[in-house]
């Protein structure tokens, strides 16, 4: 079983890197590091401010994943240096942290990952509906649009793949947002999101009739499974 102190002490390590990475951290410290990469002293001065965030927040009852803490976060940190300044590294800086957070947990209370183990099952019908739902709804829900468009795609001028890429990410939001109303039966507040999306994305002059075309058919098509799929979820679920 998890202790109440066990999710404390996860807790509180997870704040320490939010606000260690994220408040405590200025600009000119990541674009110090950016140029410097590991010679950077700014890197050196954040894995201090990260190290001592995390012992005044998790205390040193644990004390032994500090040293943990600090080393892997100046690999990460440094690797990421070399890196652009893109959401993919962004996200694989994130969860490297998360994972070092989350190995840390688990070797300071060691009856946790057996726990959750053992407790994985307990979701029941319900759980592993609602997930199998929300996984769909991203990326194979994008894909099924993506081939039922391929016609409309094909004619869009999009040298540099924007179009496509800003609407797979769109899509997924709209899709997981609608989904979520759905379940809560707020088809009202659907219709407002529809309106809200029209009103900033179709009121660009001068498009391509086609691109108009692609870009209703894509955004119906995203609504209609969203909600088709979380009416089939209400029906199997009798929610």
């Amino acid at each position: 079983m998890i202790t109440n102190e066990a999710l404390t002490w996860l807790v509180r390590l997870v704040l320490a890197h939010l606000l260690s990475d994220f408040i405590l951290q200025p600009k000119s410290w990541v674009a110090h590091r950016a140029r410097y990469h590991y010679r950077s002293v700014k890197l050196y001065l954040h894995i201090a401010v990260t190290t001592i965030t995390a012992a005044l927040l998790t205390g040193l009852q644990h004390a032994r994943v500090l040293p943990v803490i600090a080393v892997t976060h100046w690999a990460i940190d440094g690797w990421k240096s070399y890196k652009p300044a893109t959401a993919k590294y962004f996200i694989a800086d994130q969860l490297l942290h998360l994972l070092v957070i989350a190995a840390c947990w688990c070797s300071c209370y060691p009856g946790v990952l057996l726990s959750l183990w053992q407790h994985l099952p307990d979701i029941g019908l319900h759980g592993w509906v609602l997930i199998t739902a929300f996984v769909f709804v991203t990326a194979p829900a994008g894909i099924l649009i993506g081939q039922l468009t391929h016609s409309w795609r094909e004619k869009v001028e999009d040298p540099d793949h924007n179009l496509a890429n800003a609407g797979k990410w769109i899509g997924i939001a709209e899709r997981v947002i609608v989904l979520v109303l759905v379940l809560y039966s707020q088809f009202s507040a659907i219709g407002l999101l529809v309106a809200a999306k029209g009103i900033i994305r179709f009121q660009e002059k001068d498009r391509q009739e086609v691109k108009t075309e692609y870009l209703v058919i894509g955004t119906l098509l995203s609504i209609a499974i969203a909600i088709i799929t979380g009416v089939l979820v209400k029906l199997s679920l009798h929610i």
